[in-house]
């Protein structure tokens, strides 16, 4: 189901309901809650601090929504806590800059889900090495599966290792996007 862009000569107003609507799609479709990819998009698109009424009021969310939304938005590191002097209410901002918006949140994605995959499998091959293949008949047989189990998990480690690498590469500081993109040429290289 795609819904048509604003036409040329549409209002700002319909462009960023619109761009808000777009982004809190593909947050869904990435396993990010959609009302915490909406606040983050209607924090990025308008471009300035609002506080919790505005982002309620804009997004028609009610205040517990809001303010747990903006609290997680906090926790990645894409949105910030801005102070107005006079002003008693919390304002938040979202990371304007898209390279570092991106990279905070493949460091996020990184952290939450490589990570504990990669240890997860590591410990199934570690399962598999020590018991052996306890559904198979005899030794030989049961070193056969383990060995076919484990090739299957070392193939899967191997792929998530280089993912991982490139992972590290765009989260260093300078040229790391470059090296992350050489390293990917080269896999493809290997495996063509």
């Amino acid at each position: 189901m795609s819904e048509a862009l604003p036409p040329a000569g549409a209002s700002i107003p319909q462009s960023r309901e619109r761009f808000v609507a777009l982004w809190g799609q593909m947050g869904s479709n990435w396993g990010i809650p959609r009302t915490m990819a909406e606040v983050h998009a209607l924090l990025f698109i308008h471009g300035k601090p609002m506080n919790t009424d505005d982002v309620m009021d804009e997004l028609d969310i009610s205040r517990g929504n809001a303010s747990m939304t903006l609290r997680n938005l906090v926790d990645w590191g894409i949105v910030q806590r801005v102070h107005r002097r006079g002003d008693r209410k919390e304002y938040f901002e979202a990371e304007q800059d898209v390279w570092k918006l991106f990279r905070t949140i493949l460091r996020e994605r990184k952290k939450r889900e490589i990570d504990p995959l990669i240890h997860q499998l590591r410990e199934c091959r570690a399962a598999a090495t020590d018991a052996g293949g306890a559904e198979a008949g005899g030794a030989e047989e049961r070193d056969e599966v383990a060995a076919a189990h484990n090739a299957r998990l070392e193939e899967l480690l191997s792929f998530l290792a280089l993912v991982d690498l490139m992972c590290q590469q765009i989260l260093q500081p300078g040229e790391g996007s470059d090296a992350a993109m050489e390293i990917a040429a080269r896999f493809m290289e290997s495996t063509a």
